[in-house]
């Protein structure tokens, strides 16, 4: 057995101990097999090992739960119902404040925009949760770990039950590196099958040399694999009155606020304006352009630029065949950000919903309509409904988060990622 080997089983007993600090909704004995199976392959590997068959069960409570989320999603003109919404606002995590066990509530929100099919999107949408739930356990074991394992008396301590337990100090970077990881691992794991495929590299090949409006049966084909399918990725977290935002595409997500002015003899009047909180990445835009080129890709105009004349967008998750012309999956991060008084609601949406209305458009339809809404129809459904009459031609969808103002103390350190 290699010395790792030994020191993973060395601290098996911290991480029983530890188990029920970090994570009470997963099982006590967790085998050192599970452990290594995550370390050497990550949460796919978890999944499929014989060793791990609770980790299934023991994710339920990070499961998509829409219902506690105000979204509203619409196929429209399209052939296709490409768009996935993912969003649960009301996920427990116990953390410790003062040695004591604490539960930390947080909410994660995302849409997903396919094109090319509907495969990217929804793999996407099925694997957040549990992707993202299995690496904010693991890292938040390691940080649980002994620093010192280097010698036998350390590990010999280490294997004995401490009260060491996970402060609040690192919550917001373990669900940020959580996400990262699990975006990286999705994108993965969708690509892996296409480009192992001699067959699908053909495909690929042929498909930048021929009319992408008249395409054979071999594209035909790689459509029904789902391997020539990508999505757009728009997500949100949130805990305690902060916020962080990881985008990849051309969806959406912006902050409308409302400002109060005071005037003596008339009264006071209110502003909405709204923060655009990401950045689309359209391949004509200046650094994504670079990149493309300098992978020897180029963006032509067609309607809209588009990588090699092909996709409209520069990082997406999928799109296989255009990864080696520099289309990434790694996304843009806003955040860690508080709240301000001034903010009302934050909306994330596709693309969709802004092909005919501007980000001031939405915030002012969702205060407009605010005090209007009901259970039957929400403000996302207000947005959604409008875009369409407006005449928006794409899939359609959004998510409106209204309670941003929760508890702010014990904040994360957002010093260190400052406002752009």
């Amino acid at each position: 057995m290699t010395m790792k080997g030994l020191l993973v089983i060395a601290c098996l007993g911290v991480f029983l101990c530890t188990l029920s600090y970090v994570n009470p909704y997963t099982v006590h004995e967790v085998s050192v097999s599970c452990m290594m199976a995550y370390e050497e392959g990550g949460p796919r590997a978890v999944i499929s090992s014989p060793e791990c068959p609770q980790w299934v069960l023991s994710a339920e409570p990070f499961r998509n739960l829409t219902r506690n989320c105000q979204f509203a999603t619409l196929q429209g003109h399209r052939e296709y119902q490409e768009d996935r919404v993912a969003c649960n606002l009301d996920v427990k995590l116990p953390f410790s404040g003062n040695g004591v066990p604490e539960e930390v509530t947080i909410g994660i929100a995302a849409i997903f925009d396919g094109h090319g099919g509907e495969e990217a999107s929804e793999m996407a949408s099925k694997k957040l949760f549990d992707y993202f739930f299995m690496h904010v356990v693991f890292t938040a074991y390691k940080l649980a770990l002994p620093k010192n394992k280097n010698h036998d008396s350390d590990t010999a301590k280490s294997s004995q039950c401490t009260s060491q337990m996970i402060d609040r100090n690192p919550i917001c970077s373990i669900l940020e590196e959580a996400l990262l990881m699990t975006i990286q691992d999705i994108d993965s794991e969708f690509s892996k099958a296409c480009l192992f495929s001699p067959f699908l590299h053909c495909v690929f090949d042929t498909l930048m040399l021929i009319d992408r409006y008249k395409l054979n049966s071999l594209h035909q084909e790689a459509l029904e694999n789902g391997c020539v399918s990508g999505s757009t990725a728009t997500f949100v977290l949130l805990i305690k009155g902060q916020f962080l935002i990881a985008n990849i595409g051309d969806s959406k997500t912006v902050l409308c606020s409302q400002k109060i002015h005071s005037h003596y003899a008339e009264g006071a009047s209110s502003e909405i304006y709204v923060e655009e909180l990401t950045r689309d990445h359209h391949p004509d835009r200046e650094d994504e352009k670079a990149r493309i080129e300098a992978a020897g890709g180029f963006v032509r105009l067609w309607g809209v630029p588009r990588v090699n004349g092909i996709l409209a967008v520069s990082r997406s998750i999928g799109d296989v065949y255009l990864k080696r012309y520099g289309v990434i999956a790694e996304p843009e991060i806003t955040g860690w950000r508080a709240f301000t008084p001034e903010n009302r609601y934050m909306v994330v949406a596709s693309d969709g919903i802004f092909e005919t209305l501007t980000p001031q458009d939405v915030c002012d339809l969702v205060h407009d309509k605010a005090s209007e809404c009901t259970s039957s129809s929400s403000l996302a459904e207000w947005i959604v409904r409008h875009a369409f009459k407006t005449g928006s031609t794409d899939n359609l969808s959004a998510i409106v988060i209204s309670d941003l103002h929760n508890e702010t103390e014990d904040r994360c350190d957002i010093e260190r990622n400052p406002t752009p």
